[in-house]
């Protein structure tokens, strides 16, 4: 049974050994804490997933606790700051390892500062342009940007986010000038791109489509690595014009830095059980999300990549929080 081997691992002195924190009781014996950033979107419709079926599996109450701001710099800084006893825990998304590398004074250290438990779940961007724009494949939309540098426009959300990070790269790696015009959010971006204020989004997919099965946009391609089952009639940008590039966003689960390797690995293995339940997938898929229920290394691993990637970026483009 699930419950004698939590005790088990509980109650082991080594793990006890391993961490400051003294782990005296089964685990988890009280409700577990999950921090996430502001109240709805994918974030916050994941996190609260994940406490479910973490209650589910535990036997315990996971209670999710919202924690906005710009960069997710509060959410990261709670659970930086927390006992390394696998009660307070932290789901979210690139911005949480991307805020160094985007602003001064962040408190905490993505990679010193967090152990890493899985990736839940990814979502792809989709380029989408106006239909007054006259391109229909990433290649004609990068000829046409470097016949006329500084002249077309892509709407964002906030610096760092998906849709800001994901056309940046895109700018460097196919050499256009793309200008930026910041948005308060994916919502007010997709809303003036559709207006036509602006010629081109990296827009999240799930809320790009309906604009685009409407006819308000034009859908050219997703920017994951393989073609996204949620919009499978779409090709890569990287097959259809920019080899090598990919853009996605990923929501993960955190625990402090120092929690015991073993409750790591219980964690893991229970939301990942939990993720790749037919129920789970077809919940989050609804919502715009594919599950990934990576390891913990798989995980790090991802983290840094992102990092150097951005790092090579911000420096080169000199991003600057707004």
């Amino acid at each position: 049974m699930l419950t004698s081997r939590i005790v088990a691992i509980g109650v082991m002195p080594w793990i006890v050994g391993a961490s400051n924190v003294a782990l005296s009781q089964p685990y988890p014996a009280k409700p577990i804490r999950m921090v996430t950033g502001e109240p709805g979107g994918m974030g916050d419709f994941t996190a609260r997933s994940l406490a479910q079926l973490m209650t589910n599996a535990l036997g315990q109450q996971v209670i999710v606790e919202n924690r906005g701001s710009a960069g997710g710099v509060a959410a990261g800084a709670m659970v930086a700051r927390a006992l390394p006893d696998g009660y307070t825990l932290l789901s979210y998304g690139s911005a949480i390892w991307n805020a160094p590398l985007l602003q001064d004074g962040v408190p905490y250290d993505p990679v010193r500062d967090f152990a890493p438990i899985t990736i839940a779940v990814s979502t792809p961007n989709m380029v989408v342009v106006h239909p007054s724009l006259a391109v229909k494949s990433i290649s004609e939309l990068i000829a046409v940007a470097k016949a006329r540098p500084g002249q077309f426009s892509y709407a964002s959300g906030i610096t760092g986010a998906s849709s800001h990070l994901a056309a940046e790269l895109f700018n460097a790696m196919a050499k256009v000038d793309i200008v930026r015009i910041p948005y308060k959010g994916n919502g007010p971006a997709l809303t003036a791109i559709s207006a036509g204020e602006v010629q081109v989004s990296f827009a999240n997919a799930a809320a790009a489509l309906p604009h685009v099965r409407a006819a308000r946009l034009r859908a050219l391609a997703v920017t994951s690595a393989q073609p996204s089952a949620l919009v499978p009639e779409l090709p890569t940008v990287a097959a259809s014009g920019l080899p090598d590039y990919v853009s996605v966003s990923i929501i993960g689960v955190f625990a402090p830095a120092k929690t015991p390797s073993a409750l790591v690995a219980l964690l893991n293995r229970e939301i990942v059980r939990g993720l790749r339940k037919a129920e789970t997938k077809d919940r989050l898929f609804a919502a715009g999300a594919e599950v990934v229920a990576s390891s913990p290394d798989e995980f790090a691993f991802a983290i840094k990549s992102e990092m150097i990637k951005l790092g090579a970026i911000a420096k080169k483009i000199r991003i600057v929080a707004d």
